[in-house]
């Protein structure tokens, strides 16, 4: 079951490898967005994979800080281009 667990984790670190290079390449800022959510889930599905496997109930203490701080992402994003428009626009 162990080597199950590493190989998802495995799998899962090189899906967010893909995504962190998805989201070097893009241009616009917005396009960023959800490449930087897919990292956050992978980290947490990774910890959660990692914690179960080497019996490290601290680990799952971190993926959910990390499930909190990948919610607020989004919206701190979103605060921020928000605050970026002109004042006509965000009506």
């Amino acid at each position: 079951m162990t080597a199950f667990l590493m190989t998802a984790a495995l799998v899962l670190l090189i899906n967010a490898g893909v995504s962190l290079w998805r989201m070097v390449r893009v241009r616009a800022a917005a396009e960023h967005v959800l490449p930087l959510q897919l990292v956050g889930t992978n980290t947490i599905a990774i910890l959660l994979l990692l914690s179960e496997a080497m019996d490290q109930p601290a680990a799952l203490d971190i993926a959910f800080i990390f499930a909190i701080l990948a919610a607020l992402t989004p919206l701190a994003f979103a605060h921020r281009l928000w605050w970026r428009l002109p004042s006509r626009s965000r009506r």
